[in-house]
């Protein structure tokens, strides 16, 4: 295994996520604590010693899980991250009350890395406000040694972020972001890790094969790769492209069985960061996989001129790429509700007076259809 330096403390760069752990049926809380436990194992066995879980994930169950598993193993030989429930509104006078409840769940009496979760359009204006006091009591805990180091995992955009850390960017000491070498481009991770690394804030990667998406690529694609290195596996270069970003000192891999975990613990045995060659050829990939999925709009806002409903055509194109090109997913639907009714997708009345100036040729009126569609089928 290998490891970063956080702090004065060496943490492994493979982070075990609690998000998608093993389950005995269909149903999201029916944890396979057997096998969750031999995975556990094996990863401290192999030198993993990062845990990560929150309080929705496996429907409230995955704290409750991991906290068994690790139970066997001296405290001292893991670091456990977990997080406040922001994504939910109505948790945000509940601070207290879902903090205690963590640590009984998790069964330790102090977390190593605490996260302000989920900062995004959605929430950002409750995380502010100073009246539920979220940012202060975390900061007591701090003092008080119950949690040793606090950060936050962000979805939002460029700007939701900025403001995050303007408040309280003083008391952060780290922030958690989806990277992979999709999202380096198409939902501006790049520009959101400078920003970090602004602030002189490491990173902590989530999602880094896109939900499994990267595991496995078109043939095409996957001919490419392999001309460079025959011997690895395609999944493998979600993880090297991460190596290659020096302010990652985590990546999260949400694992559902033993297998993957042992496959990603033999990845992470060497550092083996892609060449300027090989990321050439996957920015390459990564161009042509978008150009079949998404529509080209660059957000010069012609359109938006011309719309009688005052639509924020170029931002609602955005989410609708991001929604298409993913197949589903939560980002889309979080983010519209930060939109009035009168703004979303259907409201569109399909004038094309927007598609008259695009000029990519954009057949917008279609796209916000299909988009309303989809979210309501969602």
């Amino acid at each position: 295994m290998i490891y970063s330096k956080f702090q004065d403390i060496q943490i492994s760069k493979l982070g075990f996520g609690a998000m998608r752990l093993p389950k005995n049926s269909k149903n999201d809380e029916d944890i396979n604590q057997e096998a969750v436990q031999e995975m556990v194992d094996y990863a401290m066995a192999h030198g993993v010693n990062y845990y990560d879980t929150a309080w929705g994930y496996h429907n409230g169950q995955s704290e409750i899980a991991l906290g068994k598993a690790l139970k066997k193993h001296p405290r001292e030989n893991f670091y456990l991250a977990s997080k406040f429930p922001g994504y939910d509104l109505s948790n945000m006078p509940k601070v207290k009350e879902i903090f205690e409840k963590q640590l009984e769940k998790c069964q330790v009496e102090y977390f190593d890395f605490y996260l302000i979760h989920n900062v995004c359009e959605m929430n950002i204006e409750e995380y502010l406000n100073p009246k539920y006091g979220i940012y202060e009591y975390l900061m007591e805990q701090k003092k008080n040694g119950r949690i040793k180091h606090l950060g936050f995992s962000a979805h939002g955009d460029l700007d939701v972020i900025n403001r995050f850390l303007e408040a309280y960017g003083e008391g952060m000491e780290f922030g958690q972001l989806q990277i992979n070498y999709i999202d380096w481009t198409f939902q501006n991770a790049k520009a959101k890790t400078r920003l970090l690394s602004s602030h002189n804030l490491p990173v902590i990667v989530m999602e880094p094969v896109r939900g499994g998406m990267l595991a496995k690529l078109a043939p095409q694609y996957e001919e490419q790769l392999k001309r460079f290195r025959p011997d690895e596996e395609i999944v493998a270069w979600a993880f090297r492209f991460l190596q290659t970003l020096p302010e990652v000192f985590v990546t999260l891999s949400g694992m559902s069985n033993l297998e993957q975990v042992k496959a990603n613990i033999a990845t992470y045995e060497k550092n083996l960061p892609l060449t300027q060659n090989e990321k050439m050829t996957l920015q390459a990939v990564v161009k042509d996989m978008l150009s079949k999925e998404i529509l080209p709009c660059t957000a010069c806002r012609y359109c938006t001129n011309y719309c009688p409903k005052s639509l924020e055509i170029p931002e609602l194109l955005a989410m609708y790429n991001e929604h298409k090109f993913t197949k589903g997913g939560f980002l889309a639907g979080m983010r519209l509700q930060t939109f009035d009714k009168d703004k979303r997708p259907d409201a569109c009345i399909a004038c094309r007076k927007c598609e008259v100036v695009c000029p990519q040729n954009i057949k917008i009126s279609e796209a916000m259809a299909d988009f309303a569609q989809m979210m309501s089928e969602s």
